[in-house]
C-alpha cells in the first residue's frame, strides 16, 4: 500500500492529486506544522533523514521530493498515463517542467516568503526600521522582478500549448500547481494588471496573465483534484 506522508499546507497536496488522478489506492499519515515556525514536525524524521514532506512510502520503498514522487508513481503504476509518448516533442517539454518546477520557479517564491517575515517579524526598535528597509530593497530590485519573469515566461508557454505537458493533461502539470498557487496566493499572479503583492510602495507592476489563471481554474474543477483536497484536509493556497 502507498502511504503518503502528509504535511498540511505543502507540496505533498499535489501527491494525493496525482495518486486520484491515477485511480490508485493509498493511505495518508497526518502531520502538521509548528504554528509558531511553520516547520513540519520532528516526527517526519523517522521517514526521512531531512524531516520534510512529501515523502511517502510504498512497501519498503521510500521516495522523498516530488518531482522524484511524481515519476516514480507514473513510471510504477501510470502504465503510460499523464506522461506523453517518448521521442516526441511533449515529451521534452513535460521533463522540462517536471524540473523547472522547483528548480527554477519556487526560488523565487520561497525567497519572497523569507523576506515578507523578516519585514513582519517582531524586533527590537531600532533593528526593526532596518530590517524591513533591507528586505523590501531586495524584494523590489530583485526578488518580484525575477517572479513576474517568470510569470510572464510561463504565460507565453500556454500561448503554444495548452498544457505544460503539452497537448495533453498531464503530471508536469501536477507539478507546476503548486508554485502557481504560491504565486497567486503570494507571489502577484492575478489574470488582471496592477501592483504585485507587497508592492504598494514602489514594487514592480504585474502584467496580466489570464493563461496561467485559466490553468489554475482549469486543475481546480478537476475531480480528482477535488477529491485530493477532501482526503488532505484544509489548504491554505486556494484562500
Amino acid at each position: 500500500m502507498i502511504v503518503v506522508h502528509h504535511l498540511n499546507n505543502s507540496r505533498s497536496q499535489r501527491v494525493l492529486w496525482l495518486l486520484e488522478e491515477l485511480g490508485l489506492k493509498y493511505e495518508i499519515v497526518r502531520y502538521q506544522r509548528d504554528a509558531k515556525t511553520m516547520l513540519a514536525p520532528p516526527s517526519l524524521r523517522a521517514i526521512h533523514p531531512l524531516g520534510k514532506s512529501p515523502v511517502i512510502t510504498d512497501g519498503d520503498v521510500t521516495v522523498a521530493e516530488s518531482g522524484a514522487i511524481i515519476e516514480y508513481l507514473v513510471e510504477r503504476y501510470g502504465n503510460g498515463k499523464l506522461v506523453p509518448a517518448a521521442g516526441t516533442p511533449d515529451k521534452l517539454r513535460w521533463r522540462y517542467f517536471m524540473h523547472y518546477a522547483e528548480g527554477s520557479l519556487m526560488t523565487p517564491l520561497l525567497m519572497k516568503l523569507v523576506f515578507d517575515r523578516v519585514e513582519s517579524a517582531p524586533a527590537p526598535f531600532f533593528v526593526k526600521p532596518i530590517a524591513k528597509a533591507i528586505a523590501h530593497k531586495v524584494k523590489s530590485t530583485y526578488i518580484q522582478p525575477q517572479i513576474a519573469s517568470h510569470l510572464d515566461y510561463l504565460e507565453g508557454e500556454l500561448a503554444k500549448a495548452p498544457w505544460f505537458s503539452g497537448a495533453e493533461f498531464g503530471a508536469a502539470d501536477v507539478q507546476m500547481s503548486f508554485p502557481l498557487e504560491a504565486a497567486a496566493a503570494r507571489g502577484g499572479l492575478s489574470s488582471v494588471g496592477g501592483k504585485t503583492a507587497g508592492s504598494a510602495s514602489g514594487g514592480a507592476s504585474a502584467n496580466s496573465h489570464p493563461k496561467l489563471m485559466a490553468f489554475l481554474e482549469r486543475i481546480h474543477a478537476r475531480p480528482a483534484y477535488k477529491k485530493a483536497l477532501e482526503a488532505g484536509g484544509p489548504y491554505e493556497l486556494l484562500k
